[in-house]
């Protein structure tokens, strides 16, 4: 009896077009887009030497937006080695995990996330397989450092006394050709696609986000962000200023802090510490129109920005 056998998985009949052919073609045309689902990358089983840094990607997911009072319900955290030109080695380590909070999860919040109570029922992160990856980085980031640092610090003290880099506020997306600063149009827009608000899978998309390399020859995004996490930056408080100045503080981008968070009640403003007098002298002129007038400053590097 003759036994006849179809194509190999990953294969195609003869005469057929592969999946990459195909792509390529519709691509060709110019009427199609075509979006590829991201691949998480493997833990490498050999670390290269030459990326004897180690930087850790995080992201939580919360039951809301306040660290006082909200919790974490989910953890994502690769690490990586890079080198200090800030090129990205290998993956060294993965870890993600659920904890149920002590009060239920708000349904807004299972709509944006899919994490639900009997998820969570009876789950707990466990430190113990973070301290390995957290301990040893040179470098967290978060897509919104603003808001997971403080989750991050609430929730162990593994994660205090470490440099914060923020993927969203530290890298000029704009002069990249990107439209947006938030994940998932970053994933889009680099051809991806990917199962968005769940910690982990998030972490990967960053990370391969982090990594492009632009064909224009300028450095990775990554290399970007590396680079200003070790400037120091200042933030400049317009204390006291003219309340009829206020609209020309938001136009500058100025923020106003209520003076819950320890700063004074004022509007502010980070700036690189190469712009301080530029923007002091702005303060001068335009805002208290007195040369004299002395704005209180204040110098951060990546070890304080970000924390609450």
């Amino acid at each position: 009896m003759k036994t006849v056998s179809g194509p190999r998985p990953g294969t195609s009949p003869a005469g057929a077009i592969d999946e990459a052919e195909m792509a390529e073609r519709l691509t060709a045309t110019g009427r199609y887009r075509i979006l590829r689902r991201l691949e998480a990358r493997a833990i490498a089983q050999t670390i290269r030497s030459e990326f004897p840094l180690r930087g850790v990607i995080v992201d939580t997911e919360t039951t809301g937006l306040n660290h006082r009072k909200d919790e974490i319900i989910e953890i994502g955290v690769i690490a990586f080695s890079f080198d200090e030109r800030g090129f990205i080695g290998d993956v060294v380590g993965v870890y993600g995990g659920l904890q149920q909070p002590s009060s239920p999860i708000p349904a807004e919040i299972t709509r944006l996330t899919g994490i639900t109570d009997e998820m969570v029922a009876g789950q707990v992160i466990d430190t113990r397989a973070l301290r390995p990856l957290i301990e040893p980085a040179d470098l967290v980031i978060a897509h919104n450092a603003g808001f997971d640092r403080p989750f991050c610090e609430m929730f162990s003290p593994l994660f205090s006394g470490k440099a914060w880099a923020c993927s969203n506020a530290e890298i000029d997306w704009a002069s990249r050709g990107f439209e947006g600063t938030k994940l998932g149009y970053l994933i889009g827009q680099a051809g991806f696609f990917h199962e968005g608000h769940r910690a982990v899978e998030d972490c990967f998309a960053l990370l391969e986000i982090l990594d492009q390399s632009p064909s224009c020859g300028s450095p990775t995004p990554f290399s970007e962000l590396y680079a200003a996490s070790q400037r120091s930056r200042v933030r400049v408080f317009a204390e006291h200023s003219p309340f009829d100045m206020k609209d020309h503080l938001k136009a500058r981008g100025y923020r106003w802090s209520d003076g819950s968070d320890g700063r004074p009640k004022s509007w502010w403003i980070e700036v690189e510490e190469t712009d301080l007098e530029d923007e002091l002298h702005y303060l001068r002129a335009e805002i208290y129109q007195h040369p004299e007038a002395d704005p209180p400053t204040q110098f951060l590097t990546a070890f304080d920005r970000y924390r609450a």
